[in-house]
Order: C-alpha cells, then structure tokens, then sequence
C-alpha cells in the first residue's frame, strides 16, 4: 500500500514495486490524477485520505506493507497536520494487522532534540518517531538531499547555479551535506519489504559523497559544464532571506524553498550505515554525486522526467467542481469565450495546444505573461518558471507554469469520462486550473472538435472573484484580454494550419525563442564529441 503515488517519490515507487511483483495498492485523495500516468493498469487505486480515519481503516485492509510517503511541506501549520497524519494511518496499520511500515525522513543531526531542529526537521522526525512507537514494526529511512530530474532539491541547485555566475553566499552554503541520488533511494525503499519483522529503527542513507553546498554548486557547474561560478559569502543571508532569493532565481517557489533550506542549517551527514546488514547496496554501487547529476540532466535533455516535485503540489483537487454557473458561485462569475474554424485537422490543433507553455510559451503577449509571473514569484507565488514535465504531452495532476492539469480528454478518453464532460463525438478539452496569486479562483478550457474537413477551436477562460478585490482584478486586467486571448485564439489555430501544410510554426515570441535557440544550441554543443570541443572557441 503506497500513500502518496501522486508524489514525486511515491509515482516512481509504486511502478518499480509492481515491476518486482508485488500487488501495489495506490491510496490518493483525487483518483482522477492517477488516469493518465502510464502504470495506472498495473496497480490498485483507491480513494483516501491520510486524515480520515475511515478511509485509512479501508485503505489499509489487506494490506501487508504501508509505504507511507506523504508530507504537507508548505501547508500552513504543516506540522500539526503531519501529527495527526501519521496518528491516524499508524493506528488504521495497527488495527488491520500490517506487518510493516516504511517511512521516508529527513536526515537530521544527531544529538539535537526537536526544539533545536528547523519545524521542517523536527516534523520529519516526530513522524518518525509516532510510527516506530505505533506497535507496527517501522522502517524509517532517513536522507538529506535527494538528487534526481524533478526533485525540489535538485531544481533549486540547478537554477541557483546555472543563472548566478557570481552569487552571494550565505553561511549555510558551507555546511557539510550527504546527497544521494534518487535510483539508490528506490533501491532501498523497494527493498525495505525484506527486512526481518523484528527490526523497528531509524536508518540514515546517503551517497558516497560529503561535500558542503558550496561544493554542489561547483560540481554541478563542471557536470554542465558551465564556466566556474564566482562566489562571494555574506554572513547575513539567512535561511528565510535565502529563501526569497530562491524564489526569484529558481521554480522553486518561497513556500517550497523555505523547509529545503531550513534543512540545510545543520550539517545532515549519516552517522551509521546499519542499513547495508540488511540491504545491500545497489549493483555497482552507491551513484556519486558527479553521476547523480549526469543521470539527471540526460533525463531532462531527454524528456524522460518521470515524476516532479510539482506535481504533487496542487492548491486544488481536480474533483471539485467548475463555477460555471452563477447559482452555484452565489455571484458573478467572469468569463472570456473564443472560438474560431480552422482548416488544420483536430490531430493537428490539439497538438499545438498540449504543447502550450514551458519554453513555446503562450502563443500571446509574451511581455504581459513574463510580467504577471514576475508579480506572481514577488508575492510568493509559483510563477512561470515551473515550465512542463515533459515537453509534447500533459496528462492529469501535470504542473504546466502557473497552472495545474485539470483535464485532458483527448480521443482515447474512456466513454464514462467524456460523457461526464459533455463532450461532443470526437472533440477534446484541455482544462488548466491557476495556481498563481490572485483574489479568485481561476481556469482556462481549451476545445478542438470536429467541424467539417477541418475543425473548430474554443477557448474560455473563467474567473471566480472573491471580494470586491476579485472583481477590481477582473476590470483592471479585462483590457489586456483582447492581447491576451485574442491572441492565442489566433496564433494557436494559425500554428496547427502553418503546420498542416508542411511550414515550420511561427515561435510564440522572439524572446522565448531565442531563448529555446540558445537553449537548443548549448545542448548541441554538449552532445558534439569531446575532440570537438577541444577546437577553441571565439
């Protein structure tokens, strides 16, 4: 039983446990989510929550290991709902005579009790500590920064130090840190299944490496090959100032970065290495902290990012429903509606719109999108930044910039779910839920449908005010919708008919592409030979 198969470790555990044959059952709040990933066939999906205790009691029936792998990391108060969290799942364990838990943490000092830990360390390990005493036999790993395409950790170095040639160094940069790499996490969660039944511990896990974070930021620049980073410390950068830093530099939005360095305060090295008397390590070894990267950065050059640490982070559950109707809102709702024929195939059109956002950008204004998602990151928000998880596809629960996957029906949709919908023989719908700062809630639909040889494209975006606030948002910003909308009504049929014809599309700006340009240029360059790039470079 996997809680948290929407996660970012949890949607690579519970494929890889169903590929050793075991019988994976997937607990999540939002069943929907789970549609499109490509195991979903391979793996049991049940509705839960890890804070309703009845659907914990279901969930757990049967059920002869919990992976519990569920956190609230930037939830307000997120250490009293991880409390009770893990109250409720170990006592619905308990009663329904699980054999094991294995529970993944956080690294943490040894020596220090809880009061001298970040709230983010300390809540890791009173999580820990409630299962171990659950009566359930427990296996907590414990790991500092985990390494891997999509995680939050490996973001933040990446943007840090692939955009700050010269960066301002706090205090903390200096702390001794014991990465690992996301391939060796899997390997001992996969195997944490067959360690005795007596054994109830902590065990830390880390790669070979030690280094400080100074050190990571260098290496990863030599990995990238980037030229050396120029680092300049100052002693009065704290962990929450780093973190408004991270915010601006990185996708990593404020709320996220500020538990990631709060863990960095305190050097998080493992003291104990017990976990090789009962699972030994990973063929050919722990990866280092060169290779970590490396496998990475391959992934991401080759879109094969499994899961990101973005997907899980949704504000909204894709079940509730859409405020179309005024009578359900209990008042106004805002909408701006677009549609326009096209000559392009629907094959053709809706190629185009899953392929919104990220580095093609939004096929309108670019200089208003760049700027509300500058206003979005200042205010804390999640800003454009997060891009795509892969570039050509999107399924439910994808981060997409600002907005969430809520829907994505195309032609192999299941019967039950395009009539839910409403929808039309042969038409699809894209519906994007915002996540950026706004006072309101807010959507964006996308349709193609079938409309004699070609088809017909239609576009809605839809706002539901709060307070006068939310109304005076909506005026204010409703002379930019022709620019906006308008132009991605437009640009997104006129790309799918240039393509139709065998013409390359226009780029979304000149900006973005440039930008993807010089992108695409640098990851030439890094795939060319090495006795290429002995050549000197003017």
């Amino acid at each position: 039983m996997v809680t948290g198969a929407t996660g970012y470790i949890g949607g690579r555990l519970a494929p890889r446990l169903a590929a050793e044959g075991h019988e994976v059952r997937c607990v999540v709040r939002t069943p929907e989510k789970m549609r499109d990933v490509p195991w979903a066939a391979q793996v049991e999906i049940v509705r839960g929550d890890v804070l309703d205790e009845e659907s914990m009691r279901r969930a757990c029936q049967g059920a002869d290991v919990l992976f519990y792998l569920v956190h609230s990391l930037s939830e307000s108060g997120f250490a009293a709902v991880d409390r009770q969290a893990a109250m409720i799942s170990a006592q619905a364990a308990r009663e329904a005579g699980v054999s094991r838990i294995v529970y993944l943490g956080g690294m943490h000092p040894e020596g220090l009790d809880h009061t001298e830990l970040s709230e983010h360390l300390a809540s890791r390990a009173e999580v820990g500590e409630i299962f171990l005493r659950s009566g359930v036999p427990t296996v907590v790993l414990q790991a500092a920064v985990i390494l891997g395409s999509g995680s939050a950790s490996f973001e933040m170095l990446r943007y840090l130090t692939e955009r700050l040639p010269v960066m301002l160094t706090p205090s903390w940069v200096h702390h001794r840190v014991q990465p690992i790499a996301i391939r060796d996490v899997l390997h001992y969660l996969v195997r944490a299944v067959t360690v005795p039944p007596e054994v109830n511990r902590t065990f830390d896990i880390g790669g070979p490496d030690v280094l400080t974070y100074l050190q990571m930021m260098e290496g990863f620049a030599e990995v990238a090959e980037l030229p050396p980073r120029t680092m300049l410390p100052v002693p009065v950068l704290t962990p929450r100032l780093s973190s408004h830093w991270v915010n601006l530099v990185t996708p990593v939005p404020r709320s996220t970065a500020v538990p990631l360095i709060d863990s960095l305060i305190h050097e998080v090295v493992a003291h104990e290495h017990d976990i090789d008397r009962f699972i030994p390590p990973p063929e050919g070894g722990l990866t280092d902290f060169r290779g970590a990267v490396t496998l990475a950065l391959q992934r991401i050059r080759n879109g094969q990012v499994e899961t990101r640490w973005s997907g899980a982070n949704a504000s909204y559950a894709p079940a509730d429903p859409l405020p179309s109707d005024p009578s359900w809102a209990g008042g106004s709702v805002y909408t701006d509606i677009r549609e326009r024929p096209s000559t392009a195939s629907v094959e053709q059109v809706w190629h185009v719109v899953t392929g919104i956002g990220g580095e093609r950008g939004w096929y309108s204004f670019p200089l208003g999108w760049w700027a509300r998602g500058v206003l979005d990151r200042l205010a804390g928000g999640v800003g454009l930044r997060r891009g795509r998880r892969d570039a050509d596809s999107l399924k439910v629960g994808d981060a997409l910039d600002w907005w969430r996957v809520e829907e994505c029906v195309d032609e192999h949709a299941p019967g039950d779910v395009r009539a839910g919908l409403d929808l039309a023989e042969g038409e699809r719908l894209l519906r994007l839920r915002a996540e950026m700062k706004a006072p309101g809630l807010a959507w964006l639909e996308l349709r193609v449908a079938p409309a004699g040889t070609g088809s017909r494209y239609r576009q809605r975006a839809i706002f539901f005010p709060h307070g006068l606030a939310g109304h005076a948002y909506w005026w204010v910003i409703a002379p930019f919708h022709v620019l906006v909308f308008g132009g991605m009504e437009r640009r997104i049929v006129a790309a799918a008919e240039r393509v139709e014809r065998g013409e390359d599309p226009d780029p979304p700006s000149g900006a973005l592409a440039r930008l993807r340009d010089r992108r695409t240029r640098r990851d030439a360059e890094r795939a060319r030979p090495a006795v290429v790039r002995c050549a000197p470079r003017t």
